[in-house]
């Protein structure tokens, strides 16, 4: 015998803790209706270099989940020795780049899908991508950086809530993600609020530049999100790619559909920064034309006074008004009297 479970798991093992072993962060194996036991290092070397667990585990319906950090180059080179997988699924599971994809091998499902990295608050919280091969008894995964949707769905096998198959993992990381990415829609969304209530209660004292830079936070945000989720959308809905009926259910259909409702919610959510965004702009349009208004009043205003002054600040002989001791007082009054006429005129016509 290769080796054997033990019966239960330490309470170490968690998604960003301590690496267990040589970059294998979990070994665990699940069995409906059973706790997961702690699979020891012999049976996951026998299951990865010969293809088969112990015949003990063999003769269950159980399924194994290996978890690897590829960041542990003894990981990557284990993972690149296993003779059981194709050398594209290998590949895949110790690329180091953040590209999507899914796709399937004769019975084994691969690709990488995006989940949020282990950061500690909302706005500095990044998309970073694991990696997974499927199989009906097995499923390997591997991450650079620690994902916590991982860790949830790890934590809720301990708790004794083991699904049928290892699909059921992949599905259920995804719905955790789609879970995560409605709660920052439910932010932006207050945030949205938030500038909405201003733009309606709009006054002389409304600050608009602070205003367009909450928007353009909520929309960059949104932005970023919808260049994750629009490719797994796509690939979801590609109807060339093929998958083993046993995963089909699980994966294509009700992974897909989370996926695109999170999608609508975000184009929903996209639509409405962009009314609001094109409500602020008019606003600010507004102000700016109501701003040049007084000035080119101010301005229309003053011309006459000032083609007055000007004209008696000429340097001629016979200038009127030049010879009593009220002239300045009278060149005055007749500017006054000027811009009063203006403004006549232009009430008259219209214009103001």
């Amino acid at each position: 015998m290769a080796g054997k479970a033990s019966s239960t798991l330490p309470e170490s093992i968690s998604e960003g803790g301590t690496l267990l072993r040589d970059g294998l962060i979990w070994a665990i194996f699940c069995r409906p209706g059973h706790e997961p036991v702690e699979l020891e290092r012999d049976v996951v070397t026998q299951r990865l270099l010969t293809g088969a667990f112990p015949p003990e585990l063999a003769n269950t319906d159980g399924w194994a989940w290996f978890h690897f950090d590829i960041v542990h180059t003894l990981s990557r080179t284990q993972i690149e020795s296993i003779p059981s997988l194709p050398e594209e699924v290998r590949q895949v599971l110790t690329n180091l780049e953040r590209s999507i994809r899914l796709d399937s091998e004769d019975e084994t499902v691969f690709g990488a899908l995006p989940a949020f990295d282990d950061t500690t608050t909302d706005d500095d919280r990044n998309v970073s991508t694991w990696r997974f091969a499927l199989e009906p008894d097995l499923l390997i995964t591997t991450r650079r950086h620690p994902i916590p949707a991982l860790g949830v769905v790890f934590h809720e096998l301990r708790r004794g809530l083991v699904p049928r198959s290892p699909a059921n993992l992949v599905d259920r990381a995804l719905l955790e993600f789609a879970d995560t990415l409605r709660r920052d829609f439910a932010r932006l969304d207050d945030q949205l609020d938030r500038a909405e209530d201003v733009l309606l209660m709009l006054d002389r004292d409304t600050d608009l530049g602070r205003m367009s830079g909450l928007l353009g936070l909520v929309r960059r945000r949104s932005t970023e999100l919808r260049r994750v989720l629009a490719p797994v959308d796509r690939i979801f809905k590609d109807e060339e790619m093929e998958l083993p009926e046993w995963a089909e259910d699980d994966l294509r259909d009700r992974s897909h559909r989370q996926v695109h409702a999170a999608l609508d919610d975000l184009l929903a959510l996209q639509d409405r920064a962009r009314s609001l965004q094109d409500e602020l702009t008019s606003n600010q349009a507004e102000e700016t034309n109501h701003r040049l208004y007084i000035v080119s009043v101010g301005t229309t205003l003053m011309l006459p006074a000032t083609f007055v002054t000007g004209f008696f600040g000429m340097n001629t002989g016979g200038m009127f008004l030049t010879d009593g001791s009220w002239g300045t007082v009278e060149a005055g009054c007749l500017c006054f009297a000027i811009m009063f006429g203006t403004w006549l005129l232009l009430k008259f016509t219209r214009l103001l």
